[in-house]
């Protein structure tokens, strides 16, 4: 489906952990109807990370997996879930891992994940979507008819960050990917920049006013695509 098709429209939240992606997000789909989409959770739910980070303290997310299957998403009607139970697609993914040369590892991790990478291809289809994720460089652009990058104040990130118990490495690499504001780089470099929009994230007052810029802006979509950027970027 085109965009310019789709009655209502999809959004990527994005910007650095702590930001308020999900606060902001929970409460713009609360206001417009729209379905909140937590990709972190969809990761956790379909196994989708695939070691643990010692020293960033957290899951790796396989981002390359991702991607390359949402590229291959035009072949979904091969059904390849036919082919693979949940188990031993796992099980068929690690042995191609170690067996196979690149190419045919890709093409095979392809099909391991389609079925899960549908799931989500249906419902950004039907627009009506708020993606809520700390990146974006791996998504569709055909997704997309907003890109929010939400930024916060470093020491506000700071005390965030800290509070949620993150330290050593993990806690520096997001306080300087804030300051060097590498999600709104990497947001303008794989959409269009008539799309791409920045905002402050640093207060209740902030996500408050956020949302309902965004919920005017929803609103008008019903009587075609808005093609006024009406949030202020920072």
């Amino acid at each position: 489906m085109a965009q310019n098709q789709r009655t209502k429209p999809n959004m990527l939240i994005t910007g650095t952990p702590g930001t308020g992606k999900t606060t902001m997000s929970s409460a713009l789909a609360e206001a417009t109807g729209l379905r909140h989409i937590e990709v972190g959770e969809l990761v956790k739910q379909k196994n989708l990370h695939h070691d643990w980070d010692e020293e960033l303290e957290c899951h790796v997310i396989d981002e390359d997996l991702v991607s390359v299957t949402a590229q291959y998403l035009p072949f979904s009607n091969l059904g390849a879930e036919c082919f693979f139970s949940p188990f031993f697609g796992a099980l068929f993914y690690f042995y191609l891992k170690s067996k196979l040369d690149t190419v045919t590892y890709v093409i095979c991790i392809v099909f391991v994940l389609l079925q899960v990478c549908d799931e989500m291809e249906d419902m950004m289809e039907s627009g009506g979507n708020i993606v809520d994720y700390h990146g974006c460089e791996f998504f569709p652009e055909r997704w997309f008819d907003r890109v929010v990058v939400l930024q916060t104040d470093n020491t506000i990130l700071y005390d965030r960050l800290s509070k949620r118990g993150y330290t050593g490495s993990k806690l520096s690499n997001n306080i300087e990917c804030e300051i060097f504001q590498m999600l709104l780089e990497e947001a303008k470099e794989c959409y269009s920049h008539d799309i791409v929009i920045a905002t402050r994230s640093d207060t209740i007052d902030d996500i408050t006013r956020n949302v309902e810029v965004l919920k005017d802006w929803v609103n008008g979509w019903s009587s075609g695509p808005p093609t006024d950027n009406n949030m202020i970027s920072c």
